[in-house]
């Protein structure tokens, strides 16, 4: 087979791989190229968060996680609620949720896997400082997992992986010799940048405007998120890399996008009627 047939058989199995993979995400109606199946990514994220839990110091029977608790089955109620009472399909079905906060002062961050298994660092609750604040927190974690954000980067890095293996086969393994020269990987840095990177830093900026809107559904004061970015900007002293080089916006560029939601938010997306 020559080289132009093969790139048209593997042309022709890309296109139809994206006609059939491509979603929206809730709410923002951003397509997304989803190919690798959500329930796969769920059933390792359960078995990982399994490990998670007999590795780390968990706190149980507090306050503290208690409140956690309790607002995220606000937060499961009013999203849930909100999809039916908009004829949407709920993107949380097939969630099993479940809550964790990990006795760790030094790590201030949060995170919800796949299938909405949510845990918090005590670190965290130093820079949310109030219920308000955790809610805004929680609220952005769980809007990853909402919007199906692993799902869609497992998605992308496969692509992009499959498609590198084919530029390195056509250039007569060029790209391998790059590596091996300058002792770097070059085209994954430059992927990463130029690709991976700024996408990762849209799905922050999509997690922090679904976050918004799941707090404000489930009750809680909107206006605390600023805040909360200002806190971690003070903790972190003011150090972060360039925005080009990270996954996540500039702290400043959040609390701007956070400031220029609110009162449309706000108004667009009441509590949810209990």
């Amino acid at each position: 087979m020559d080289r132009r047939k093969f790139l048209n058989i593997i042309g022709c199995g890309c296109c139809s791989y994206f006609l059939n993979s491509c979603a929206e995400v809730p709410i923002t109606e951003r397509k997304q190229f989803k190919l690798i199946p959500e329930s796969k990514l769920n059933a390792q994220a359960a078995q990982l968060y399994e490990k998670i839990k007999n590795k780390e110091k968990l706190i149980k029977g507090t306050k503290q996680i208690n409140d956690i608790k309790e607002i995220g089955k606000k937060m499961e109620y009013a999203i849930s609620e909100y999809f039916y009472q908009n004829n949407i399909a709920d993107p949380t079905t097939n969630f099993q949720w479940e809550y964790i906060l990990i006795d760790n002062k030094k790590i201030k961050n949060a995170w919800c896997m796949p299938g909405g298994k949510i845990a918090v660092y005590t670190g965290m609750l130093e820079i949310t400082k109030n219920t308000n604040g955790l809610a805004a927190v929680m609220g952005h974690e769980i809007a990853h997992a909402v919007a199906k954000h692993s799902v869609e980067r497992a998605s992308r890095s496969a692509v992009l992986q499959t498609g590198t293996q084919l530029i390195d086969i056509f250039t007569g393994g060029k790209l391998s010799q790059v590596n091996r020269t300058t002792g770097m990987d070059t085209v994954g840095l430059i992927s990463q940048l130029g690709i991976m990177n700024p996408f990762n830093r849209k799905q922050e900026s999509e997690a922090d405007y679904l976050g918004l809107i799941f707090s404000s559904l489930s009750g809680y004061d909107i206006r605390e998120t600023s805040k909360i970015w200002e806190r971690m900007r003070e903790a972190n002293k003011g150090k972060e890399p360039p925005e080009f080089m990270s996954t996540h916006p500039s702290s400043q560029k959040r609390i701007e996008n956070i400031n220029n939601w609110l009162n449309e938010i706000i108004l667009d997306y009441p509590p949810v009627k209990t």
